[in-house]
Parts: structure tokens; sequence; C-alpha cells
């Protein structure tokens, strides 16, 4: 698979067909047979978790890193493109891998999130590690006594000799702008800490150009135009005007730049802006449905180069004819995928592409285009076929109080649209997240069991402009949780769903909508499984106080509370655990550092103590926020199998 080379041409008329295969002019279309139903497919091959993931190109094109799983565990590893032996480095016990990067073409960098003590209480705190290629250091990049947030990095040079970090100098103080030296790891403070700002942005060119935090109730922002200015205070916004400080990108050596605004059309689009006045200019680019969710500036950060919003599926805008260009030629390459950019050299001669679709866990290729080629790198995932997977497809259904909520609905194959049993299957976040058209093993597992799967995009969710999103605002187990039950109503209407075999099985917030859906009404749902889910969003905001921005975290608080107006005690499955009276699973990994696993033990202690035993739990040692080994994915799945079936069983 490796070796085999695939000619991207000019001409539209060659294309790489789902199973690689070369072919030309497509052949007729035959009548569709009889969709059979697929075998069972083992939990073995569904806890599959990806080979390679995160991967990126290093500046000079030759090497490749990625998030790894060698032996079992989780590593980040680098290898040459075309060929080479895979180097690993693993990472330290007890945490979870967050994101990773290249620091010139020797060196790799990459964060990690991990649960330590706080003030005698439980908080979480990142690291910024650091891998040198040649002399096979590995360093971590932190000072004795900084705060929580110790991955802030603002820029990477070029040739990977140096970065600039934004971390506090003790855990009292607001954090500074340090250039750390790669060669040696030595730290000097290049902006000093101000107050109120906890947020500090840097150009293409290295330059540290603006700096937000909170104060007073009110976002303020400092700005200057060069590196020998001092910082001046040139605004204070409340929180409902703040949307444009969300992505802040300044256009190297100018005061002018691109932000994100919903201030025009109540969508988050694209205009220009100068930061100096504050003025938003022109719209650049905005969608007349969906939110933009990015934009990005090309290498010396000197002109726009794209941007990214997602319908059904996520979509990339270019701006310059060459990649426009490019995009559509992978596009015809590759039919019937996403497929995607993910990294590029320097030179862009060279590029990684990753192809996904919901019946396709994701494929990388290795874009050579001098030579004009692109070859199979890496399956993320191997051994499932298409044709054992469910289709996956968008449908919007109308909430009690009419607004209009997209979801998608997976019906398993083989079987009549009729009466299935359900599986609601909410996301987490809740704020600003969104399912969309992608592969998801679990969706693929309760289909395949022969459930119908509805993923609810309920109010709140990202995506969709700022009235969608703040139809969320102080909902949690209200309105949000009446999105999900109406749901369910409607596909119990139109035939598809038995509204006597329903289940919500969920992770993170979508976890808490799981237990609190059988909480809040039982009579609706026979069980509920919730992996990580939130039980007590009293303890939970507490939490999230010790290592959210306080910027970060009043906008947050906001958005759960409603400025204070939601009962946390109300909406909590621990303090309501007597209401539970159907069958629950929960499981948690102890090392969780975003939902700690305090969450799910407490639960179960207020269960014990209400009288109820019709629960399971598991935790797995050494797992976060998600699953790291395919053992306890594995088993995960073992469990959810044997208790759907037990008490929702599709048969």
């Amino acid at each position: 698979m490796k070796n085999r080379i695939v000619a991207l041409l000019l001409s539209a008329a060659w294309i790489v067909s789902p199973a690689g295969a070369l072919s030309g002019d497509a052949a007729p279309a035959s009548e569709p047979a009889a969709v059979q139903r697929p075998a069972r497919i083992p939990t073995l091959d569904l806890a599959q978790l990806p080979e390679i993931s995160s991967a990126m190109l290093s500046p000079d094109g030759t090497r490749l890193a990625f998030l790894a799983r060698i032996d079992g565990r989780e590593a980040v590893a680098y290898r040459g493109v075309r060929e080479g032996e895979v180097q690993r480095i693993d990472l330290p016990e007890k945490v979870d891998f967050n994101w990773l990067r290249w620091a010139g073409p020797n060196r790799v960098l990459f964060s990690v999130g991990r649960n330590v003590p706080y003030f005698g209480e439980e908080a979480r705190q990142t690291l910024l590690i650091m891998k040198d290629l040649a002399s096979g250091e590995v360093k971590v990049l932190n000072r004795d006594g900084q705060g929580l947030e110790g991955d802030d990095v603002l820029f990477i040079d070029p040739d990977g000799q140096y970065l600039l970090l934004s971390i506090q100098r003790t855990v009292y103080d607001y954090p500074s702008v340090f250039r750390v030296s790669l060669p040696d790891g030595k730290m000097s403070e290049i902006v000093r800490a101000r107050a109120p700002v906890w947020e500090w942005y840097a150009d293409n060119a290295g330059i540290v150009r603006a700096g937000v935090g909170w104060e007073s109730r009110k976002m303020k922002f400092y700005y200057r135009r060069a590196e020998g200015e001092k910082f001046a205070l040139i605004g204070a916004v409340k929180p409902d005007d703040d949307a444009f400080f969300d992505i802040a990108n300044v256009v190297t050596g100018s005061d002018e730049g691109y932000v994100l605004s919903d201030e025009k059309t109540g969508r988050q689009a694209l205009y220009k802006f100068n930061y100096r006045t504050r003025e938003i200019g022109d719209l650049v680019y905005g969608n007349d449905s969906y939110d933009i969710d990015d934009f990005w500036l090309n290498t010396d950060g000197t002109a726009l180069e794209g941007v990214s919003y997602t319908d059904d599926r996520s979509r990339i805008e270019w701006f310059d004819a060459g990649s426009k260009g490019l995009q559509g030629k992978l596009d015809r390459a590759i039919p019937n995928r996403q497929a995607w950019v993910m990294s590029k050299s320097r030179d862009a001669k060279t590029m990684l592409v990753l192809a996904t679709a919901p019946d396709e866990p994701g494929l990388y290729y290795f874009l050579d285009r001098a030579r004009g080629e692109m070859s199979p790198l890496a399956a993320m995932i191997r051994g499932l076929a298409p044709e054992m997977l469910a289709e996956t497809k968008p449908v919007t259904y109308a909430a009690r109080d009419g607004t209009k909520i997209p979801a998608y609905l997976t019906l398993p194959k083989g079987r009549p649209a009729k009466g299935l049993p359900l599986i609601v299957y909410p996301h987490g976040g809740p704020y600003g997240v969104r399912d969309r058209l992608e592969y998801d093993p679990q969706v693929q597992f309760f289909a395949n069991r022969g459930y119908a799967v509805l993923q609810p995009n309920y109010r709140g969710s990202g995506g969709y402009g700022t009235a969608f999103g703040d139809a969320g605002i102080g909902q949690i187990g209200l309105k949000m949780q009446d999105d999900l039950d109406d749901g369910m109503d409607w596909l119990v209407k139109e035939g598809i769903a038995d509204k006597g075999r329903v289940c919500v099985v969920g992770a993170s917030y979508g976890g808490y909508a799981a237990l609190w859906a059988v909480a809040r009404n039982p009579e609706r749902y026979r069980c509920a499984a919730s992996f990580a889910g939130v039980a007590d969003w009293k303890a939970m905001l507490k939490y999230d106080r010790r290592y959210l921005t306080k910027a970060a975290n009043a906008r947050w608080q906001a958005r759960v509370t409603g400025t204070g107006e939601l009962d946390l005690v109300a909406v909590s499955p621990t303090p309501q655990a007597a209401r539970i009276g159907r069958p629950i699973l929960i499981g948690h990994g102890e090392d969780d550092s975003n939902v700690p696993i305090s969450q799910s033990k407490k639960l179960v202690a207020a269960l014990k103590a209400a009288g109820n035993s019709n629960y399971e739990y598991v935790a797995y040692p050494d797992e976060g926020h998600g699953f790291s080994d395919p053992a306890h994915q594995k088993d995960w799945f073992d469990r959810l199998d044997a208790f759907l079936a037990k008490h929702n069983p599709a048969e």
C-alpha cells in the first residue's frame, strides 16, 4: 500500500476510487441489490484506535510526526516520509495528549495535560515537551513554580531555534511572554506581565502585538504596532461585544488584519479589521447559513490564505487560485470522501492529505507536487470494510418551541426503517461544538447491533449562528434536554423508532445528557450510559475555574448559568440521584483532566446512599478523557453490548 503511487493528473478523468483502484470513466450504475444485514462486527475490530493521528509534515517535507499507538501504548512518533524506522517518544504517565507541532526540521513539540494538586484542590495542568531529533534529548519547557497553563505557544521560529511562550512566573502572577531558546531551553522574558492580560497574541513575524484581559466585567484590549512600542489600551468592551476577539490574527507589519464577527449578520463572518482603531471594515467572506469556523494567513503573514466552515461536513474556501485548484483536484481524485491538506512543507512542494467519510475512518496521502504524484501513506484504522458500515445522513426536526434542530441519523443496514430500537447519542461540549458527517466507531457499533442512532445538534451547538448558539445559554438540563426528547418524538412520529425501546448514550456533556435523561424523564427512556459524564455542575464549574483564564471562565460560567439564573443543583444527576430509577452504565478514566473522575465517583456514592443498586460502574486506569488503550475501548464496547442487550434489546 505504501509503495503504490497514484498519478494526480491535471485532467479530472482519472480518480482514486475508495478502494484505492485507479480507474477511468465510471461504469454505468447498476440496479441496487437488496441490502443484506451485515455480519456482527467484533468489538475488537470496532475498538481499534487510530494507529496514526494528528500527523504533521516537517517544514522540509522529509519527516512525518504523529500520535501513534505502539505495542498498545500511546506515544508521539516520527519517521521518514518515504522510508525509515518509526521512532517513538513515550508520553509521561497519567497524561492526556493535546497537540503536536514541528519547530524547524529537527525538533518536535507536543503538549500534554494532567491532574495536579492545586491549593488543596484538583486542577488541570498543561506542559510543553520537546524532542531534539539530532541529539535525542527530550526536554520539558517549563519554569519552576509556573502556573497551570504551560503550552500557550504564540510563535515558533521557522528554523526551529526559538519559540515564544506565554506562561506565569508563579501561580500568583499574570502571564509574561518568554523567548525560549530551543537548543538549550533557556528562557528570557520579552513581555512583562501586566494586569489584567491573560492572553497574548503574536503575528507571523514573532512580534507580540496584542494582549487581552478581563477586568471590571469588561474585556480590555492592549495593542502595539511594532516591537519597540509600548502596549496601549485601545478598547474595553462588554462580553456581548467581544466576538471579534475570539480569533486574533494581525497582518505582519501592519495595523490591518482580519476578524470574525457576528455583529452584522448574526453569524460569524470574516471582515477586514483595523486593530488600532478597532474598526470593522469590509466583509471578506461569509456564509448565509453557517458560521465561519477559522481563517489563516499565508506563511509570512501578509495575506489571507483561506477560511473554513461546516455545513454537514467541513469545507474550505481558498483565496488564492493555486490552492483552490489543488482542492478541486483532490476532490476529484478522492471522490465521495472529504479531503484536506493537513500540513505542508515550507516550500509547499510536499503536502499531507487526509481523506475521511462516515464509512471511512481516515487515510493519509503524501502529495509530491513536483512529481505530480500522490501515494497512500497510512490508514488511521485498518480492517473495517465500508460495506460493513452504515450510512449516516443529515436530517432536521422541529423542537417543541419551533426551533429547527439539525441532526444526523444512522439506520442499521438490512433492517426496515420501521419501529427500530433507538439510541439518542448527543455530542460533548456542549457549547460551540457540534457533530458532523464523519466516522464514529460508537455510531457504527450501535447501527451494527441493529439500532437507529440519532445525533442531535441541540441548541447551543456551534456553527449555526449566534442566535442558535445563544439559545443554549442557561439551558443545560432544560431546553437543551428538550431538544433530545423532541428528536425521539419526531422519529417515533415518523414510524422509524419504537417509543418503548429508547436509550441515551454519551460522553462528557453527552454523558451528562444521558444521565439527566433518565433522572428527568424516566418514563421516556429504558436506560442510559455515560462515559466521563458531568454529574454535578456546581463542582464542575468550581473545577474549571482553576485552569481557565479569567476571560474564558467568565464566558463559560455565563453560558452555563445564564448569568446565575440556572439552578445547578436542580439539573445535576448527583444531587438528584434519588430520581434515577432506570438502569445506568457509568464509565470514567482515572486520569481524566477534563472531567475529573470524582464526578462519577460521587454519583456512585449518591446512588448508593439513595438505595439505588441498578447501575454498573467501571473505572479505567491510565485513561484520560477518552481511550488510549484499545483493550479498554473494547471492554467499554463489550459492557455496552451486554448492557443494551439486557435493558434495550435490538431483537
